[in-house]
């Protein structure tokens, strides 16, 4: 576990940890010397000469206040190297998910993230708090007293060391149950958290259907399971808290016996036995402590195994050669992409020209949104190649600078309004904040907010309604001001009026820049410079509108059953 603990660490913290093993290992080894002591000490006060103790007396004195000038620093070097993995832990684990692609971030694996974060850095926290310490002991002390029990006699040295090992192998035996089960554990609590969190979010449309009763099924399954898991780590854990209990028990018993019948037999002096029978006692007592902390042991290695994990994830490669594009506009070409080996792109060649308004039509499925993301590199594709301005993604110094988006599903952070806006660009001035706010009307929602610029938004943007949230995100791409500008369904949840403000942005925004947007919206359509239509992963269909028509293609069937929609009224019977 300590190689793990080092690898998951990093090498910033091989000293730190270093020089923490070295305390608590002079430490343990003082102590197990002190405890030695005390066999002559012992065997002196009860002699004929009781006066000869003293020279061990002090001797021993000398040891146990090296022990505790050792012991205190090493006690708070643990709590103090503890805090600081825990700071450094929660740091490296939000790097690493900052450069995750997005096909990663699974259902399953999001609630996981936050067990990771939470439970599973706490028990690796307490490891060189709390349990490094009791480990080192364990190892150290037993170590020296067996050591020191071959010069007093070797017999009693023998029974103890075989009772070392077979505390060992109990110990190990055990540790593989506890381990399996505390895997178990953690999946279930990490799908219980995950069905928490759905079961909050989803109380609008339970309430809705009038399930405010079976809506729980899920949620007390999850539950019921997180209990079913602790009650089988208890039971994986109760073998090697009675077996290493047993083994301890059954040394000490076996020492006496062995003590007593070489004292009997004449070649044990009683004062020798009773000293070698209290280091004895201070031998069978870590092998006690170490059975109730063997839970918490496995726990930890399993915490330190699943950060690593993460760790080791393959992250998007970085190419060493890097190349800065030629313009802005956008070509992919022979693309194929799937997520989890079912195919969205099947081979899809396109262009988005430069400087112009690109409209991306097709149907639920077709692959709009992933052509999105692929151009953002949020995920590389399977095949094929992204270009912007004529340099593959992969070979751009920074994609993330010369490309804003705009996404359907908008989140927010619990700031104010003015802070949202913000994260487009956090080294821009207010005017330039202000300024993008207002072109996407987001004054509107200041005005109507207590608090202006500065109203909170709430959680996730909870206080705002979807379309205001949708503008905040469009008032964010705006103030990047990037070459490339990209909007999914950008305009989805907005008003008639706003809908027409933002399409004047847009329509602005692509006279000096590259413009591409997934399209629904017949105005959209009209005022694209440039149409392609998608369907079976394959663009299909390339061309301005009234070309597109002409055709009567996909396009054109596209559009005859959207302005036959738009027409579409609600009526009383």
């Amino acid at each position: 576990m300590i190689r793990r603990l080092f690898a998951a660490l990093g090498p910033e913290h091989d000293s730190a940890l270093r020089r923490l093993l070295g305390l608590f290992a002079a430490a343990a080894l003082l102590q197990g010397a002190a405890f030695v002591l005390l066999v002559p000490v012992l065997g002196e006060v009860l002699g004929n000469e009781p006066e000869r103790a003293w020279p061990w007396v002090i001797a021993l004195a000398v040891l146990w206040i090296g022990y505790a000038a050792v012991n205190y620093p090493a006690a708070l070097a643990g709590y103090k190297t503890g805090t600081n993995l825990s700071r450094d832990l929660h740091h490296r684990i939000g790097d690493k998910v900052a450069q995750l692609p997005l096909a990663w971030f699974s259902a399953d694996r999001v609630g996981g993230i936050g067990h990771l974060a939470a439970q599973r850095v706490v028990d690796i926290m307490s490891v060189p708090a709390h349990l490094l310490r009791p480990l080192v002991d364990t190892c150290v002390t037993p170590l020296v007293v067996v050591l020191a029990m071959f010069v007093f006699d070797w017999r009693l040295a023998v029974s103890m060391a075989v009772a070392a090992v077979a505390a060992a192998v109990t110990f190990r035996m055990a540790g593989r149950g506890m381990q399996a089960a505390d895997r178990h554990a953690d999946a279930v609590h990490a799908d219980a958290a995950g069905r928490i969190v759905e079961f909050a979010r989803a109380q609008p449309v339970l309430r809705a259907f009038g399930r405010t009763v079976e809506g729980h099924t899920a949620l007390d399954d999850a539950l019921t399971a997180q209990h079913t898991a602790g009650r089988r780590m208890l039971r994986a854990g109760m073998p090697g808290i009675v077996g290493l209990g047993f083994i301890a028990q059954a040394s000490f018993i076996v020492l006496l016996a062995l003590g007593t019948y070489l004292a009997l037999d004449g070649s044990l002096g009683t004062a020798e036995l009773i000293a070698l029978l209290v280091l004895a006692a201070r031998f069978v007592e870590p092998i006690m402590f170490i059975a109730e902390l063997g839970g918490a042991v496995r726990v930890a290695q399993n915490a330190v195994d699943e950060i690593n994990a993460l760790l080791d994830t393959e992250t998007l490669p970085e190419s060493e050669v890097t190349r800065q594009p030629d313009g802005a506009d956008i070509e992919l070409d022979e693309v194929r992409f799937g997520y989890d080996g079912t195919a969205v792109l099947d081979g899809l060649s396109m262009r988005v020209p430069e400087r112009r308004m690109t409209a991306l039509v097709g149907p639920s499925g077709a692959g709009k949104t992933t052509v999105i993301k692929l151009i953002a590199r949020f995920f590389d594709p399977d095949a094929g190649s992204v270009r912007v301005g004529g340099v593959d993604v992969r070979r751009l110094p920074d994609p993330t600078s010369l490309i804003s988006a705009v996404f359907q599903d908008v989140y927010l952070f619990d700031g104010t309004i003015l802070d949202n806006v913000r994260v487009g660009r956090p080294d821009a001035t207010d005017e330039e904040v202000y300024a993008a706010a207002r072109t996407a009307r987001v004054d509107d929602i200041a005005d109507r907010l207590p608090g202006g610029w500065d109203a909170p938004v709430g959680e996730g943007g909870s206080r705002l309604s979807g379309g205001e949230r949708q503008r905040i995100s469009i008032a964010r791409a705006l103030l990047k001001d990037t070459p490339i500008v990209l909007f999914d369904e950008a305009t989805a949840a907005l008003d008639a009026e706003n809908e027409h403000a933002l399409q004047q942005a847009m329509a602005a925004l692509s006279r000096d820049r590259t413009v591409l947007v997934i399209a629904h919206r017949l105005h959209t359509l009209r005022e694209a410079d440039h149409i392609v239509v998608l369907d079976g992963g394959r663009a299909v269909e390339e061309g301005v509108h009234d070309e597109l028509l002409a055709r009567d293609g996909r396009y054109a069937h596209y559009w005859r059953e959207r302005s036959r929609a738009h027409g579409w009224r609600l009526t009383s019977v």
